[in-house]
């Protein structure tokens, strides 16, 4: 069965039950000054992808820990700005129309260190995490009120999800 509802969007009932619809998910979760609107979920998908739109504004940084995770790969693809990630330990930057496959294990994370917001595609296989990781982050950035978010708190956030902490950086 196939309809359009009024010229905006056409949906297609696949014989599994399942919607197929230009972004399923549609979802913004806010972390602080940053965005993820998730477009595909692993319920969309059978579990094979996640896709999510990420939003970084000039100048932040990540407030989770760099992390790993051994069940799935990561890929970034620039759309707006430049996104420096920083995977074992190697300063990498994506800008619009590159990508980079982040593999299972790798220690990263990502900072916007230009003066220009940053928008980027990130694409999760298979689809182990979703947006009820970053919801629960969310909660923690928010009940932070400005401040860091509790180390112990979004490590024990993390783990749950599948994403490994790296050990924090040595005190100088």
């Amino acid at each position: 069965m196939e309809f359009t509802i009024k010229g905006v969007e056409h949906v297609t009932q696949h014989s599994t039950g399942i919607n197929i619809k230009t972004n399923p998910a549609d979802e913004t979760i806010r972390l602080g000054p940053l965005a993820v609107r998730f477009l595909i979920t692993g319920e969309n998908s059978r579990g094979s992808v996640a896709a999510f739109e990420l939003f970084v504004p000039a100048a932040q940084r990540l407030a989770a820990p760099a992390h790993s995770h051994d069940h799935y790969e990561e890929t970034i693809y620039g759309i707006d700005g430049v996104l420096t990630w920083t995977v074992d330990g190697k300063p990498i930057d994506v800008g619009p129309g590159q990508a980079l496959c982040i593999p299972r294990g790798a220690i990263h994370r990502f900072d916007n260190n230009g003066s220009q917001d940053v928008r980027a595609l990130c694409v999760i296989t298979p689809a182990a995490i979703g947006p009820q990781f970053f919801r629960e982050a969310a909660e923690l950035v928010k009940a932070a009120a400005g401040g860091p978010p509790d180390r112990a708190k979004m490590v024990e956030i993390m783990l749950r999800h599948g994403l490994t902490p790296a050990p924090p950086p040595p005190q100088s």
